[in-house]
């Protein structure tokens, strides 16, 4: 196995905090504190890479606040100088990683995403079905042969063991100062167990998401040997021909996430017909069509009526109110929603 040292000498280099500065400021140029740490960007790279050098880097207390998008989170912020480290430990270790991970792991890598995952399980879709097979005295034809399981991680990045992290990092890092700066980035989260939890919101949690996550992964292609495998953070799914096979992966599974310290979410974790449409990412997914799910197609009539007032009052442009729009269609489109969204281009004031 590759290992990898020296690192941590990388890590402050200029070329790479300014790399991480851009990475960190994408999207968020116009925001002040984005704007005020480029007003003196060499200073404060400098001041930042000085820190981190001499091992005088420590960082500030995360900003907590809660979101409904459309489901109700607690997130915790980093200041934006963090988000600049984060972005430069990732820059090192995402090479190191990225051809470790398998395939079907779709969340928080480049060319991967909730498109390409959609896309994979329609593929699965149609293979553990034998393209469609359909069940004795089909209803429609949706009604086709297979199951599939459906699992999420109960408290996944809230219960995500700090010790377990480090020490599969150290089988391929072995660069103590580099794992040192990890250690700090982790303990910054002030959780109710010493030694557990990453912060939503931290851009380096979703990453070490799927470095933890990645022993669970090849547990179940190449332990199990199962074929139409998909994983999105902590929720996955897998499909196959023969329900018995499934319900032994379950309990296989279920057994090994015990060496994680994890867990699967009783409530979410079943094996359901293909027959019946597998609700997967926002998606309800049958054989011959998409529908979205009602929750988010509610959460955004919610919110193009609010931007629909704030455009009546004069609080937002014409062309603020369309971009919102058109980046909803951007999603929605991959759904069978013609008919929607035909709708509410007609509500758009011409």
């Amino acid at each position: 196995m590759k290992t990898y040292n020296k690192l941590y000498e990388k890590l402050y280099s200029k070329d790479n905090l300014t790399s991480a500065f851009k990475k960190a400021r994408k999207g968020k140029c116009k925001k002040d504190y984005v704007v005020n740490f480029e007003s003196d960007l060499d200073r404060n790279i400098r001041l930042l890479q000085k820190e981190l050098k001499l091992k005088r880097y420590k960082p500030y207390k995360l900003k907590k606040f809660i979101i409904r998008d459309p489901k109700t989170r607690t997130i915790h912020a980093s200041i934006f100088r963090d988000r600049i480290v984060h972005h430069a430990i990732i820059n090192l270790i995402q090479p190191i990683y990225e051809k470790r991970f398998i395939y079907d792991s779709f969340a928080g890598r480049k060319n991967k995403g909730t498109h390409k995952a959609i896309k994979r399980f329609e593929y699965f879709l149609r293979k553990a079905s034998s393209n469609g097979r359909k069940v004795k005295k089909p209803f429609n034809n949706n009604s086709i042969r297979g199951f599939v399981l459906k699992a999420d991680i109960k408290h996944y990045f809230a219960i995500m063991n700090h010790e377990i992290l480090i020490n599969i990092l150290r089988k391929n890092i072995k660069d103590e100062d580099f794992i040192d700066l990890i250690k700090i980035v982790l303990d910054n989260f002030d959780t109710k167990i010493k030694g557990q939890g990453v912060p939503l919101g931290n851009y380096t949690s979703q990453f070490f998401a799927n470095i933890y996550l990645n022993k669970l992964d090849y547990f179940v292609k190449h332990r199990l040997g199962a074929k139409y495998y998909i994983r999105y953070v902590d929720d996955f799914i897998i499909l196959h021909k023969d329900k018995r096979v499934l319900e032994e992966y379950l309990i296989k599974i279920n057994k090994y996430l015990k060496n994680l310290r994890l867990e699967l979410h009783p409530e979410k974790s079943e094996i359901y017909p293909l027959r019946n449409g597998i609700t997967f990412l926002g998606y309800r997914i049958f054989y011959t069509y998409k529908l979205l799910r009602k929750r988010n197609i509610n959460h955004f009539l919610n919110k193009f009526k609010e931007k629909l007032q704030f455009y009546h009052q004069g609080l937002i442009s014409k062309e603020q109110l369309e971009s919102f729009v058109q980046g909803w269609f951007g999603y929605s489109k991959f759904a069978n929603t013609y008919k929607l969204r035909q709708k509410i281009l007609n509500l758009i004031p011409k």
